[in-house]
């Protein structure tokens, strides 16, 4: 570790935490305490502490808490040592120099980053000179504009191989910087020494700070292998700890609350272009654990976004075995998946940012694609083959190094166990082999309706989207959502619509157990104001389950509740995913274009 506690110590002391907490926080003094609404949940009523003499930050709502280096972290996803190193030179403490072979290293490394600037800064501009036609006309095919090309810093490599050599050349770079910025391929087999891109598209990669610190290459070429190249491993660039759009997503991830990974550069561009800017891509590998780590440090369930097909389903299992043995309470991943033969670029041209809100709001959380992807379309009509299954969810199990998250794993999967196996009675045991029998004892799942509480049954949602095929739970799960936001922001609508909501059939548990308590306070007298429902909910030590649908009041909370009643309605009863398929052109009717601002693919602004 490169600072001691007595500089981390010093940097504490000459930090003004109430200042620094307060330039995003209004706080209010008590006596010599300073109070505030929380920022990391929905509040009301202020139970968020900071004190200067004590250096430290303290939520009575949902526990965060720590100092300076830590609510950097916490509210701006700064790694630690980029928090210190913010934090000294605001403070004005010097940080302690390093050996000179570690301060020539620094050096080495300043130099390369203005190579690396300077290369890009040259693709930009051979993508807008007569060269780059081609790379123009195809990101124009691909949707893209001049403005996305400015706002992404895309360029373009010429084709001769010598190009960039010649323009590094022209301000004194040496050929041994090029090669260790990554930039020129060395000398081999009688050939000179050439640039490492020519004839591609090229998306500059960012580093934390948001300096360039590599380039991925698109191939112009139909026929071209690789498609795809990234620059190699150099001192500045380590494409396993390193993620695409990283540097930008950060703050909007904190933001959403969430941070999206999808499969590549385009999908990325194509997100954050339609609204969703906490969008990030790997580098041209499988997730890393490094990369896993970079996005929770942004955000406690990162959304998985993959395309529907085998190979999309490979790399979201190949993700959750990977996050099991970091797994720790509040941090899991969920898991979108696209319809097969669509990637985010294209289904967003074909079906806008709405159809993308809900087809992430139906993202499959870990446990349920752990349990999906050992039990869909697999035979478990045995007792060997059912006890086979519980072997390995228990090897699953086993992975998870914490041991209340395991706890909780291990409970989950038997009680789908139990639901599935060992609690029907004799008869209905007997019927069910005989159906299974005809089926060639393929395993159906849970029964239709879930018991609140356990995750929900298996279906064909993972081999292809939840919302578009066999698209009910998926619409169902968004709609859920957002009766749940509804109930919260007008939790009056259980005085005016009680016998409406007690009908209906939940997936989620936790709008169930809104319901329920909404509805246990109407029948007691309660006015369920706003303002006294949370105070209830606070005391009773369920805040964090209105945080959990916290949004913004609808214009008509009496009217969309009963379109929402309806919807519901309408997807309890079918199974065919028309209903849902209903639902989406409706909202796709009243929503284009529905975030202001954005701009979509091919809508002509800022031309070439």
């Amino acid at each position: 570790m490169r600072y001691g506690e007595g500089l981390l110590e010093e940097i504490r002391r000459r930090t003004d935490l109430v200042q620094l907490v307060g330039r995003r926080v209004k706080l209010i003094r008590k006596g010599r305490v300073m109070w505030g609404c929380c920022p990391f949940h929905a509040e009301k009523s202020p139970s968020f502490k900071v004190e200067n003499e004590r250096r430290t930050y303290k939520c009575f709502g949902c526990g965060k808490g720590g100092d300076c280096f830590r609510w950097l972290v916490e509210t701006e996803g700064l790694s630690f040592p980029e928090a210190v190193e913010k934090l000294a030179a605001e403070a004005g403490v010097e940080l302690p120099r390093w050996s000179p072979e570690d301060e020539a290293r620094e050096q080495k490394k300043k130099s390369l980053y203005d190579i690396v600037e300077l290369a890009a800064v040259f693709y930009q501009e051979q993508l807008l000179g007569p060269e780059g036609r081609a790379a123009r006309d195809y990101l124009k095919g691909r949707g893209l504009d001049g403005a996305a090309a400015k706002q992404f810093r895309l360029g373009f490599a010429p084709a001769d191989g010598k190009a960039l050599i010649a323009h590094l050349t022209g301000h004194n770079i040496t050929q041994e910087d090029m090669i260790a910025a990554g930039l020129a391929r060395p000398a081999d087999d009688g050939r000179p020494m050439r640039d490492f891109f020519f004839g591609r598209v090229l998306f500059p990669i960012t580093d934390g700070r948001g300096r360039v610190i590599a380039f991925g290459g698109r191939a112009l070429e139909a026929d071209a292998k690789p498609k795809y190249i990234n620059t190699g491993e150099t001192a500045l660039f380590s494409k396993g700890h390193n993620l695409y759009n990283f540097q930008m997503a950060r703050a909007a991830a904190l933001k959403a609350g969430t941070i999206i990974l999808a499969e590549g550069y385009m999908d990325v561009i194509a997100l954050v272009r339609a609204g969703f800017a906490h969008a990030v891509a790997p580098l041209g590998t499988a997730l890393t654990e490094d990369q896993l780590q970079l996005m929770w440090r942004s955000a406690p369930e990162p959304i998985l976004a993959f395309d529907g097909d085998n190979a999309g389903l490979k790399a979201a299992h190949r993700a959750a075995h990977l996050a099991l043995p970091h797994l720790k309470p509040g941090h899991s991943l969920r898991f979108a998946f696209l319809p097969p033969g669509d990637d985010p670029d294209t289904f967003l041209a074909a079906n806008g940012p709405a159809a993308m809100d809900m087809l992430l709001e139906a993202a499959l959380p870990l446990s349920q694609l752990l349990w999906r992807a050992e039990t869909e379309g697999k035979d478990l009509s045995t007792p060997e083959r059912r006890a086979g299954l519980e072997q390995a969810l228990g090897a699953l199990v086993g992975q998870i190094t914490d041991a209340k998250v395991a706890d909780y794993y291990r409970r989950g999967f038997d009680q789908l166990i139990f639901e599935n196996f060992k609690r029907r009675s004799a008869p209905a045991r007997a019927q069910e082999g005989g159906r299974a029998g005809r089926s060639g004892g393929k395993f159906r799942g849970l029964p239709p309706r879930p018991q609140p509480g356990s995750p929900e049954a298996v279906s064909a949602g993972v081999q292809a989207s939840a919302l578009v095929r066999k698209g009910v739970m998926g619409a169902r799960q968004a709609k859920e959502a957002e009766l749940g936001r509804l109930l919260a922001a007008e939790p009056q609508i259980a005085l005016w619509e009680g016998e409406s909501l007690a009908g209906l059939d939940l997936t989620d548990p936790s709008l169930d157990r809104l319901r329920h308590e909404l509805l246990n306070l109407a029948a007691s007298g309660s006015s369920l104001e706003k303002a006294g429902v949370q105070t209830h909910f606070a005391r009773k030590g369920m805040a964090e389950l209105l945080a959990r649908f916290a949004g913004p009041a609808a214009d008509d909370a009496h009217a969309s509740f009963q379109r929402a009643v309806f919807d519901l309605r309408q997807l309890a009863g079918g199974d065919s995913g028309q209903d849902a398929r209903r639902l989406l052109e409706r909202r796709k009717a009243l929503s284009q274009n529905s975030r202001p601002g954005t701009q979509h693919p091919g809508d002509g602004h800022g031309n070439f």
